[in-house]
């Protein structure tokens, strides 16, 4: 049967004649060269140029013997000096190649490649950042198929780091990544070091759909990220781009990235302690070129990745200049956002554009780069841009070096950006991570029989919601702080969480139930024993419903003050 199944694949591929050829000496091929070959022999697909492998003029299964030798090796081991080309690897984010060497210039640029081989290294090689003490040293990590292989700074001109050895040829997918920020260097890679018996052991990586470029601070940076808390200072070694939220949101998404992003930058001012401008640290100056300084400011050549979504996250720094004079100052900034608007357009015709702020606070900030964006869409009649405020990191969730947002700030931040290009680009959303009670709408219900009565406030600054009770009423029940207009979807995982300060301590605690219409999705007890008192529970919805609540019962006790804070509802699966 064998015999015959071979016979009938040679009889039919000797039929289909190609005009062109290319030697298996000559081409790289990958795994899926070799399952596309596949599939043209059983007439799944159609036989596609350069599968006639040994050039004579038709395909058939010797074409597939000859590809896959020149995949699998010749059995000789040699070793092999390949550079960091774009034939041999993939770059991600913006990077320079000059004098043979790979620069990693931005936050999170990388270069991608699949390596075959027995064993493997690379050597990196670092620039003037070298002698900036481990501190500001230009960091990096090695990956290789998953796993941190490396992470460590530049402190040499040349370092060679292992990728990986054995006895035989391994084929692993290997990724070097910057994880610091342009302004303290850049890492280059000036070859990748190969024992293998194929021809060509170093490949690139395959270009993914989506393509996201985020343009934006410190926050982009993720900078401090990795601190203890926001007393430490700033060190390259806490900046780890990989926990930012822009890496996270291209993890989720599945998309690859470029980001544009530096420290204490703005639109009009960087950071200024003072107030007084400082024009030294603007983004638009920097946005055109690879990076800054003499030896990265050259112009990117925005033709070579075509952007789906532009993500720009500025205006934090501007801030401490705008906010001393808003009137004059912040009408100064509205003029400049519209004209970086126009020119990140410019740049990138067929982007959406996507705008926020506000993780840091500075929320002042945000009505203005509405208006900036309202002013730029009645003058280009340009509809492909929308914004939304990114929501204030807190106390709960800790802080990163100098105030800046922890790794769980930057997760949280990336569900929600996940969300909004899912949204502009009409993919549908796993709402992963989202708070599905980020909108809801705080209120009492007092039962007026029993005569139970309260008063509530509701602070946005720290997401904490005051019940005074005054009259209690007969049983629990007769008093309940609602949290309403939750959607909750059949079969989702969710997580319910909050902290609560009760001036009174309960012994067998309060009930608490998550509720639809016609369902009760979970049902359970809060203790309350001290200060800021946590709570957490899980549940599966067991129906869809788009106005469901929470509901905490506090009657049954007169003259009463609770407060909860942190209440999310977070979608785990």
């Amino acid at each position: 049967m064998r015999k015959k199944l071979f016979a009938a694949i040679t009889a039919a591929a000797v039929s289909t004649s190609l005009t062109s050829s290319v030697s298996a000496a000559d081409k790289k091929y990958s795994i899926d060269d070799l399952r596309d070959m596949r599939s043209s022999l059983l007439g799944v697909q159609p036989v596609k140029a350069g599968q006639d492998v040994d050039g004579n003029g038709r395909v058939d299964v010797y074409d597939m013997i000859s590809m896959r030798r020149a995949y699998v090796g010749s059995g000789v081991f040699r070793e092999c000096v390949c550079k960091a080309s774009e034939e041999n690897v993939r770059y991600i984010g913006r990077n320079l190649y000059e004098n043979d060497v790979m620069w990693l210039v931005q936050s999170g640029s990388s270069a991608e490649f699949k390596v075959n081989a027995k064993a493997a290294s690379v050597t990196l090689c670092g620039d003037g950042s070298i002698y900036n003490g481990t501190s500001h040293q230009a960091r990096y990590a090695v990956i290789v198929d998953g796993e941190i292989v490396a992470d460590g700074t530049m402190g040499e001109k040349s370092k060679e780091i292992t990728l990986f050895s054995g006895d035989k040829n391994r084929i692993a997918d290997v990724r070097i990544i910057h994880l610091s920020e342009a302004t303290n260097g850049a890492v280059g890679i000036s070859g990748i070091n190969t024992l293998s018996e194929v021809a060509h052991p170093v490949i690139p990586t395959e270009k993914k759909e989506l393509n996201i470029e985020f343009i934006g601070d410190s926050i982009t940076c993720a900078y401090g990220v990795e601190a203890a808390d926001q007393n430490e200072p700033f060190k390259t070694t806490t900046e780890n781009f990989m926990k930012s939220y822009a890496y996270l949101t291209a993890e989720k998404l599945g998309a690859d990235y470029s980001a544009v992003s530096y420290s204490g930058h703005g639109i009009i001012s960087g950071y200024t302690p003072s107030g007084d401008k400082n024009e030294s640290s603007l983004v638009p100056t920097l946005y055109e070129n690879v990076g800054p300084g003499k030896s990265y400011s050259v112009p990117w050549d925005f033709s070579s990745t075509k952007n789906d979504v532009v993500v720009i996250n500025l205006g934090t720094n501007d801030a401490t200049y705008v906010e001393r004079s808003p009137e004059d100052r912040g009408a100064e900034f509205i003029e400049a956002y519209e004209s970086f608007l126009e020119t990140v357009r410019r740049n990138n015709p067929d982007s959406y554009i996507i705008c926020t702020i506000g993780i840091m606070g500075c929320t002042d900030m945000y009505p203005m780069i509405e208006e900036a964006i309202s002013r730029y869409k009645k003058k280009t009649a340009d509809e492909r841009i929308m914004s939304y405020q990114s929501p204030t990191q807190t106390q709960a969730d800790g802080f990163g070096a100098d105030w800046h947002p922890s790794a769980v700030t930057q997760q949280k931040n990336a569900y929600l950006l996940a969300d909004k290009i899912c949204s502009v680009l009409g993919i549908e959303s796993d709402k992963l991570g989202l708070d599905a009670a980020a909108e809801a709408e705080y209120s009492v219900s007092c039962s007026e029989t029993s005569g139970a009565s309260a008063a509530t406030y509701f602070s946005d600054y720290d997401r904490s919601f005051w019940v005074n009770i005054v009259g209690g009423g007969d049983k629990d029940a007769d008093v309940q702080a609602v949290i309403s207009g939750i959607q909750l979807k059949k079969g989702s995982r969710y997580r319910l969480s909050f902290k609560c300060t009760s001036s009174q301590d309960t012994d067998d605690g309060n009930k608490v139930v998550v509720r639809g219409r016609d369902n009760e999705f979970y049902s359970g007890r809060f203790v309350n024993n001290g200060e800021r008192s946590p709570f957490e529970a899980e549940f599966t919805a067991s129906a869809d419903d788009d106005n469901a609540e929470i509901a905490l019962y506090l009657g049954g006790v007169d003259y009463s003050s609770v407060t909860l804070y942190d209440i999310r509802l977070e979608k785990t699966a």
